[in-house]
């Protein structure tokens, strides 16, 4: 698709929720295909825009909201909400006349869509439970694994943020062909290295087994230097307290608040279970911060030998390893260097590309086979 000789704007709808990293991804996406002549009717889930999130959205020309607060598959008895998003959904489309669909989620991708469908796989419940637990979830989540799959299987295409997290959808729901991986991507221009402290940040959704943040807390009392959390500690029946002498919660912080923060932070620590890509990972690197992490497939895909891994269940070595690079500057130099180098792989720039050729591609798609129909 070239902004060039792209005219009149191509119209897609996307959904994204306002409670983690899907949200970071779709302002970043809106962004990067202005360019490109993409106008987005961005309709908000799971929970109501919080105000730094309302102003992120409305700095930008090419994407009009809808608010609301439909709930999520993977939240309490959804599936109530759930249909009534989807009649929104479809409404809307007609309404504004959409190209495309981009759904940020799964259920949604069995309507009765008459444009081309996306779905991004972000986390899933069923990879989730495999990463975190070992085993599938329990019965009562048969309707979510139903609903999902068919969401998936009639898409006309799936993209995951990483090959770990497309091998192991695919494994579950025994996926169709149209599938891609799309790394994600985080501007550079909003972070920067400040003075840097001996101080250890983590964030994410502190609730979240998957984001293992716990045992970073565990660790607490054997690492040498100040942790600094960022996160929500509560989310519907999910909670978790932070409580160590050497940890200062920040709380849930905006884009501005979470630059300067990791600014400062020699280290940023995520010893995740599971994480399919990592969006703040990709932040702490931006911000020259050294990177441990937790060792999953995902994580060594994306950050190969430019981060230092630790076992997801072992806190004495999460401290050993936080002390030893903390103590040795030529290393956490070194680490936090490898760390920003890799990082500029993964730019808004070619993200951007490579939707809009997707988008492209699926919106010929489409309309060649109407042709062929009429």
């Amino acid at each position: 698709m070239d902004a060039a000789n792209h005219i009149s704007p191509l119209k897609v709808l996307m959904t994204a929720d306002t409670v983690g990293g899907v949200w970071t991804y779709s302002i970043e996406l809106c962004r990067a295909l202005a360019d490109y002549h993409v106008h987005f009717h961005l309709v908000t889930m799971g929970a109501k825009m919080q105000s730094w999130q309302a102003a992120e959205i409305g700095a930008l020309d090419n994407v009009t909201v809808y608010e609301t607060d439909y709930k999520l598959e993977w939240m309490e008895n959804p599936w109530e909400e759930v249909d009534e998003a989807g009649a929104y959904l479809l409404s809307l489309q007609k309404a504004v006349q959409a190209d495309l669909v981009h759904l940020n989620g799964y259920v949604h991708g069995a309507l009765l869509w008459d444009v081309p469908v996306i779905s991004v796989a972000h986390s899933d419940v069923f990879s989730w439970f495999r990463a975190v637990v070992n085993t599938n979830p329990p019965a009562d989540w048969d309707t979510y694994f139903a609903k999902v799959q068919s969401g998936l299987q009639q898409a006309d295409h799936i993209v995951a943020p990483s090959r770990a997290m497309m091998d192991e959808l695919d494994a579950i729901y025994n996926l169709h062909e149209n599938h891609s991986v799309i790394y994600n991507a985080r501007s550079a221009d909003r972070f920067f290295r400040g003075k840097k402290e001996k101080a250890v940040l983590c964030m994410g959704r502190i609730w979240d087994e998957a984001k293992n943040v716990k045992l970073l807390t565990d660790a607490a009392p054997l690492i040498h230097y100040p942790i600094k959390i960022a996160g929500e500690t509560q989310f519907e029946n999910n909670s978790t307290e932070v409580q160590q002498s050497n940890i200062c919660h920040l709380g849930k912080l905006g884009s501005d608040a979470i630059a300067k923060a990791l600014s400062t932070a020699s280290v940023y620590a995520l010893p995740a279970r599971y994480e399919p890509f990592g969006l703040s990972v990709l932040e702490a690197a931006l911000s020259h911060c050294a990177l441990v992490l937790g060792d999953i497939p995902s994580l060594r895909e994306i950050w190969q030998d430019h981060a230092i891994y630790v076992q997801t269940d072992n806190p004495q070595q999460l401290a050993d390893t936080i002390n030893a690079l903390m103590q040795d500057e030529e290393n956490l130099n070194k680490m936090a260097e490898k760390a920003f180098q890799r990082a500029q792989q993964f730019t808004t720039k070619q993200m951007g590309r490579q939707y809009a050729k997707l988008y492209q591609q699926l919106v010929e798609e489409f309309e060649a086979a109407q042709r062929n129909i009429l």
